[in-house]
């Protein structure tokens, strides 16, 4: 049970979910503040329809092709929200809705043809939905390794941008920062994040990767480059802790895993986050009360002066 810790095909996995769990972090905070947490989970069920028929294009589960067909897909998904948005009455999270359903549902009619008429190379198809890290091979950790690091860069260098741009359009716009490219640019690595992570965490699970650790970091700090840092930590070592335990398990999922510990630090962060968590703000609470308890009221005082 413990020799499979020593392959080095472990290592490779657990250094993707790593970085991938980090990266996830990272951009999730992005999501977060943007207010599109739903738009992740969206554009990550609309990844589907583009990895099959990458795969009915090429015939072999080659990773590279898959990615890219799943990056098309969801990138369609994302233009698609914005059309509805746009030229409809019909709200943002509705236009979501309806994007996630209609291409997971397309996802899903193409895999079941694909199973039912295609030969033996269509196997493991299905991983893409709940994901299997462990069926991940050298080459493929190589293409996720590249793919999240060049994630991290983006977030890392254009740290100052991406705060004006979220936090102050107005004078983001006003200094010459591009607010359509900055839509682009974050469109692209949200994208790109989700679609190295179906592999690993699966078109239903990896929204979670990108939502909980940021919604933990955010019960933690107030800073916007802390909440980044520490979102980037959680995911990291959700990433980690849930592939190490699904090897251990020998055969177990390892992204149900990951958003297992993942959703641990958010409970942990809810109870004991010194921002709103639940314990600093019954203390807090309490000693108010306390401080009402102990201190006189004006209207007493006034009495007791005798004004």
């Amino acid at each position: 049970m413990w020799s499979i810790l020593y392959s080095s095909n472990f290592h490779w996995v657990l250094t993707s979910t790593l970085i991938l769990g980090a990266a996830a972090g990272m951009v999730g905070c992005l999501a977060y503040w943007k207010k599109q947490s739903l738009m992740s989970d969206a554009l990550a069920h609309a990844a589907l329809p583009g990895v099959i028929i990458g795969f009915l294009l090429i015939g072999e589960k080659n990773i590279v092709y898959l990615i890219l067909g799943a990056a098309i897909s969801a990138l369609i998904g994302a233009f698609f929200i914005q059309w509805v948005q746009s030229a409809t009455r019909i709200s943002e999270d509705t236009a979501m809705g309806m994007v996630l359903s209609i291409f997971f549902g397309f996802g899903i009619m193409l895999l079941t043809i694909v199973n039912r008429t295609a030969g033996g190379n269509q196997s493991g198809l299905d991983s893409f939905i709940f994901g299997q890290a462990a069926s991940m091979v050298k080459s493929d950790v190589f293409t996720m390794l590249t793919l999240a690091i060049g994630v991290i860069v983006i977030v890392f260098v254009g740290f100052k941008e991406w705060k004006i741009y979220l936090f102050d359009p107005s004078f983001a716009k006003g200094i010459g920062l591009s607010l359509k490219g900055m839509n682009v640019v974050y469109t692209l690595v949200l994208v790109t994040t989700i679609v190295i992570g179906i592999q690993a965490v699966g078109v239903i699970l990896i929204a979670a990767l990108l939502i909980i650790p940021s919604v933990s970091a955010r019960y933690w700090t107030d800073s916007f480059r802390l909440m980044i840092s520490l979102s980037a930590l959680f995911g990291g070592v959700s990433g980690v802790l849930g592939t190490f335990i699904s090897a251990v398990g020998n055969g177990w999922p390892t992204g149900p895993f990951i958003v297992v510990v993942a959703a641990f630090f958010f409970v942990i962060s809810l109870v004991l986050g010194k921002e709103k968590g639940i314990l600093i703000n019954y203390l807090e609470r309490r000693s108010q009360r306390k401080q009402m308890l102990v201190t006189p009221s004006p209207s007493i005082i006034n009495v007791k002066g005798g004004k």
